[in-house]
């Protein structure tokens, strides 16, 4: 029988398809520019210089970067497994370990409310992640281009989404998708629950800092969304999560 958090976590995800459905809440375009929604996470593009310095230092010691397929095996197909690493700030709580290794950017983070998972998405040189879908809407996703080779002048960096492909087993609906092309300094918000997939075809490589942030909803529904991120992140699965990321020096 599923866990009591894996039955919630279905009725509660039901609930806000259906809600999106009625137009309880904004359904998400393929990619949102427009951070006016979420003005508490204009401070972060405004600090990219302080965030890209701790982010390069922290690439410069040559630490073991734990690997994506390290935290979670939940995105099926062998997304995880390529050259795709994190340092990972907080995942429910923060990292207390990490956060002093980037403590600029750990304050930062401190500071936003809602913010549920933040680390900095580290893809290799060549590294293509494939076509698939988030698990909740309850979360928007934001990307800062912290480190992107060249700036992405050749559009060699990029993620690609197309919000209308629900069919579970067509992934080549991703072909229909629209592009964004990572910058330095550059935010972004996307609904991770919309099929996507992301590439670094250049030669170096790409940084981006990744949060999963509570969407903004009306007041019954957002009680309900941290109602059950709070029983999620109790579960034992997420705490082996803070667990694996934990960088070691």
């Amino acid at each position: 029988m599923p866990s009591l958090a894996t039955r919630l976590k279905d009725a509660a995800a039901q609930i806000f398809v259906r809600a999106e459905a009625r137009g309880a809440f904004r359904k998400f375009a393929a990619f949102e520019r427009d951070l006016s929604d979420y003005p508490e996470l204009k401070i972060l593009a405004q600090n990219h210089a302080a965030i890209r310095a701790e982010c390069a230092a922290l690439l410069g010691r040559k630490l073991a970067l734990p690997g994506m397929d390290q935290l979670t095996d939940y995105t099926a197909g062998g997304i995880h497994q390529i050259a795709w690493k994190s340092f990972m700030f907080k995942s429910g709580r923060f990292i207390d370990e990490n956060c002093a290794l980037a403590p600029r950017t750990a304050a930062l983070l401190a500071g936003i409310p809602g913010i549920y998972t933040a680390f900095f998405s580290v893809l290799e040189p060549q590294q293509h992640i494939k076509p698939h879908w988030g698990y909740w809407k309850g979360f928007v996703r934001y990307h800062l281009g912290v480190i992107v080779p060249g700036n992405n002048a050749d559009e060699n960096c990029w993620i690609r989404i197309n919000p209308n492909a629900w069919d579970r087993d067509n992934r080549q609906a991703i072909e229909q998708g629209e592009k964004y092309f990572w910058h330095e300094g550059e935010a972004v918000l996307f609904d991770d629950t919309f099929l996507h997939d992301a590439a670094n075809f250049s030669d170096q490589v790409r940084v981006v800092l990744f949060l999963d942030v509570a969407r903004k909803m009306p007041w019954p529904l957002a009680l309900l969304n941290r109602l059950f991120l709070w029983i999620a992140h109790q579960d034992k699965s997420v705490r082996q999560i803070r667990a694996n990321a934990t960088v070691r020096k």
